[in-house]
């Protein structure tokens, strides 16, 4: 659950500052990409464990109004739902998150064992870390071993073993963590392509480096190439990863040409940015295709 902070500008070391706004959101890595996927017109299944507060419920309501299945949701009564609290600074166009993931550490690789009949028929497997990585990556080599693509998007950070760059097709980073994945200072275009190489060459066939406002870095196996960002009028950028995310695969999974779907991520990102909290701010297919329409006539 995202409790949402808008203020002017971010507070100094022991300071209190007078914010803004304040909104309160489901949220998450998995569930925003999970729903984002849902209103562009994917046919989406959520693995994941909430709490049986009621953050959880809201979670269950919220999913099911957006066609999400949720049969392998589990509840576990001893934790309650994970929690973040997004700062959005107005002055920076940026923002800042705490997370605290509570239910989310339950999910275990048993859980996922439950839910392998599904991974295997699907047409792509979205990950991120906000689970245990053990859990991701048994969750990957189900996937992997049926034929599935795998899509991760190494965040919040951690350390990716190499086995599980074995099996992994595509990684979505930001700036920030392809400069963590890396060991590299990512602070302009060149230093990003430099660390988009060397996360391809570790084993994914698709590296896709989001740079917020500079847009997108696409690396594939013959190619690559900079997407610039839409022009929008930006006010929240939390979850705007999260619908980059969920356009791109949902263009892929429907065999559309690498390019063509970070562009759909960029706009589904962009427009995100447009509507205060994660959940609200997810685009339909409709708006992303009205944006793309847009962009087009304006010759950007």
């Amino acid at each position: 659950m995202d409790l949402v902070f808008r203020t002017y500008r971010r507070p100094k070391r022991g300071e209190t500052v007078v914010g803004k706004e304040f909104g309160m959101f489901t949220g998450g890595k998995g569930y925003n990409q999970a729903i984002a996927a849902a209103r562009l017109g994917a046919n989406v299944t959520m693995i994941g464990c909430l709490g049986t507060d009621m953050f959880g419920d809201s979670f269950i309501t919220s999913m099911r109004n957006d066609g999400v299945d949720t049969k392998f949701v589990i509840r576990d009564k001893s934790i309650g739902t994970g929690v973040a609290s997004p700062v959005v600074y107005e002055s920076e166009g940026d923002n800042s998150i705490i997370i605290i993931p509570r239910a989310n550490q339950s999910l275990r690789p048993e859980h996922i064992d439950a839910a392998s009949t599904v991974i295997k028929a699907a047409d792509l497997l979205m990950l991120q870390l906000e689970i245990p990585i053990e859990t991701s990556i048994y969750a990957a080599k189900i996937a992997h071993a049926a034929g599935v693509r795998v899509m991760l998007n190494p965040a919040p950070f951690t350390a990716i073993p190499a086995e599980f760059y074995g099996v992994i097709d595509i990684m979505t980073p930001n700036e920030i963590e392809a400069g963590q994945l890396t060991g590299m200072q990512i602070d302009d275009f060149e230093t990003a392509k430099a660390a988009g190489r060397i996360i391809l060459s570790l084993g994914p066939k698709m590296v896709v480096v989001t740079m917020g406002q500079r847009g997108a870095y696409y690396f594939g196996p013959s190619r690559e190439s900079h997407i610039p960002a839409f022009h929008v009028n930006a006010i929240d950028p939390t979850a705007a990863g999260d619908a980059f995310c969920a356009g791109f695969a949902f263009a892929i999974s429907q065999g559309r040409d690498p390019i063509e779907a970070v562009y759909m991520g960029t706009a589904a990102g962009g427009l995100a940015t447009t509507i205060l909290g994660a959940e609200p701010s997810l685009p339909t297919m409709s708006d992303v295709l009205k944006l793309l329409d847009q962009q087009k006539k304006l010759g950007l």
